[in-house]
């Protein structure tokens, strides 16, 4: 196995991890997958409109969007369970928050970017945060952002009920610091990150990729030849005077 001179996680673990995370892509979709989800009728509608493109190209672009967003769900699986990995005593709970150390007293929860979050879910993670201080006071908590503003490791102050809070062991930490924290190396992420297209090179070479496919026209078609008539029946079916929809 070619060396990845990275010294805070082995080649064998760093491999595997990456393996698992690529066998986690999403590669096909069809039509009860694509439904699932919801698609706007009246959106598609605009955007045939105002893009002045055929319903084929628009329903190909929201199928490419809900598959990359099925893989960014597991991009965050990355980021959590490399920790397995990493330092000593960190776990990743089945439920709960994204990573613990008992032995530490952390508690970590890990966003993708820093404003994945609106006010109202900020200021529940922020709440679960000052209960777990509540029960453990020696513990520190932890919102991790992997794209945050800035390379920080802060204390995260919050309005709650129009008041501003902090405490000094609740924290707002980006991911390089985070790194940092667990390894105790300043470049640890970068280095990471340095490595990671060589890595996935490697594990592609030895996996078999699925070829991509995605059945979703065809079987709209099957249904009316008129695909956006077919995705209107698909998400208004039960809906007063779409017995006898005509677009």
């Amino acid at each position: 196995m070619r060396d990845y001179n990275l010294g805070f996680i082995s080649n064998q673990d760093v491999f595997n991890h990456v393996k698992q995370t690529v066998e986690k892509y999403r590669f096909t979709i069809d039509l009860k997958e694509f439904m699932k989800n919801l698609p706007d009728p009246i959106k598609l509608t605009f955007d045939v409109g105002v893009y002045r493109k055929d319903i084929e190209f628009v329903i190909e672009s929201e199928v490419l969007r809900q598959i990359d967003k099925s893989n960014t769900n597991h991009i965050g699986y990355f980021h959590q369970n490399i920790f397995r990995y990493i330092g000593n005593g960190w776990q990743v709970p089945a439920q709960g928050y994204h990573l613990i150390n008992p032995q530490l007293m952390y508690f970590v929860e890990i966003k993708n970017k820093h404003n994945t979050m609106n006010s109202s879910s900020a200021q529940k993670t922020y709440m679960r945060m000052q209960n777990t201080l509540l029960s453990h006071p020696n513990a520190t908590c932890m919102l991790v952002e992997v794209i945050a503003k800035k390379s920080q490791n802060i204390i995260w102050k919050m309005t709650v009920d129009d008041s501003s809070v902090f405490n000094e062991k609740i924290r707002r930490v980006s991911i390089d610091k985070f790194y940092e924290l667990v390894t105790g190396d300043k470049i640890a992420f970068k280095q990471l990150c340095e490595k990671l297209p060589t890595i996935i090179s490697d594990v592609i070479d030895d996996y078999i990729i699925e070829t991509a496919s995605n059945s979703v026209i065809q079987e709209s078609e099957e249904i009316d030849s008129n695909l956006l008539k077919s995705i209107y029946l698909h998400s208004f079916s039960s809906y007063e005077g779409f017995n006898e929809f005509h677009v």
